[in-house]
C-alpha cells in the first residue's frame, strides 16, 4: 500500500509596504523562509527590520520548526510621532 504524504503548508502575512500580501510555503522553519523571501528583491530590502509573529506571538527566537498551518507574520518597523 502506498501512502501519499500529507500536503504541508504555512501562511505568510507580508504587513506594510507590501498591502497585506499573503503567500504560502512549504517552509519547515525560519531559516528555510527566510532564504525563500530573500529571493524576492522587494522583501529583501526589509526582511531583517521585520518584527516576525507565529501564530498571533512575536517571537525572539528563529529556532523554532514550523506545524502545517502556522500562520507567520512579517510586521515591518514603523515610524511614530
Amino acid at each position: 500500500q502506498v501512502y501519499k504524504q500529507k500536503e504541508y503548508m504555512v501562511t505568510i502575512e507580508l504587513l506594510g509596504p507590501h498591502g497585506n500580501k499573503s503567500l504560502t510555503s512549504e517552509a519547515k522553519n525560519f531559516y528555510e523562509l527566510k532564504q525563500e523571501l530573500q529571493k524576492d528583491t522587494e522583501i529583501q530590502k526589509w526582511l531583517q527590520h521585520c518584527a516576525v509573529a507565529l501564530n498571533g506571538e512575536i517571537i525572539s527566537s528563529l529556532d523554532i520548526s514550523f506545524k502545517d498551518g502556522d500562520k507567520i507574520a512579517l510586521l515591518p518597523p514603523v515610524c511614530g510621532g
